[in-house]
């Protein structure tokens, strides 16, 4: 697929670039990505999408952009190695043309992401005919041992659901660092939504976090899907793109 989903034209002052980590796998084709964009797009936005790991690359979006002023997104879960180190040299180096280049939040802490989240574990509570307030949400998210980022956006994002007081109650577990999704799902009495904290279509949102739900074998356990491809993103993007133009 082409890396800029429409132009607004060459007049346009300013163009988003929707920035995520991607996927190399072959059958991975990121599609979530690119669905926010044509979203975006169809608001009269220029909208680019790039990868770290992926087609088209972080730098060949940037190029396709014509704007003299260039918003990024990160669509990133926490804003840690890839979000504040990486995606920001792989921009110094594409920047070429010297244009205003600014970096807005990334997903993973966008104000509007626990009503989105929140929405998106009613949903699937719903779906499969639980009472939510009988029903605890866990926010399953990467971890590292290494880097604290990621723990510490899904505390913040419980600790805002917990607010809401819709569900009995928020949990947290991790792919690399304790607590595992098995213990804290041990731990729970009682109906859960398992909810992946992670932006895109990757090895872990598409296989591990629905694989480790299922392998629970329970039944009174459900899958939320991942943050990324829930309803409400683009909105998010939008309202974040929109307060940086007025400023």
């Amino acid at each position: 697929m082409a890396p800029v989903i429409e132009r607004a034209g060459s007049s346009s002052r300013t163009g988003l670039l929707l920035a995520a980590h991607g996927e190399r796998r072959p059958d991975a084709g990121n599609e979530g990505v690119f669905r926010i964009a044509e979203a975006l797009a169809g608001r009269g936005l220029e909208v680019a999408v790039g990868f770290i790991s992926g087609v088209p690359s972080v730098r060949e979006a940037l190029q396709t952009l014509v704007a003299d002023r260039i918003l990024v997104y990160p669509l990133f879960a926490a804003n840690g190695y890839f979000t504040r180190d990486r995606l920001v040299q792989i921009l110094e180096e594409a920047n070429k043309a010297g244009r205003s280049v600014e970096m807005l939040t990334p997903l993973g802490l966008d104000p509007g992401l626990p009503h989105v989240v929140m929405q998106q574990a009613l949903g699937a509570a719903h779906e499969h005919e639980l009472t939510p307030a009988a029903c605890t949400v866990i926010l399953l998210a990467h971890g590292s041992q290494r880097n604290p980022a990621s723990r510490q956006s899904t505390e913040e994002l419980a600790r805002a659901l917990e607010r809401h007081g819709v569900f009995r109650k928020v949990e947290v577990a991790f792919l690399e660092e304790q607590p595992s999704l098995d213990d804290t799902a041990a731990a729970l009495a009682g109906p859960a939504v398992v909810v992946g904290v992670f932006s895109g279509e990757g090895l872990h949102g598409a296989r591990d976090a629905p694989g480790l739900v299922a392998r629970l074998g329970r039944r009174d356990v459900v899958f939320a899907g991942i943050m990324g491809t829930a309803p409400g993103i683009a909105d998010l993007v939008a309202q974040a793109v929109a307060a940086r133009q007025a400023t």
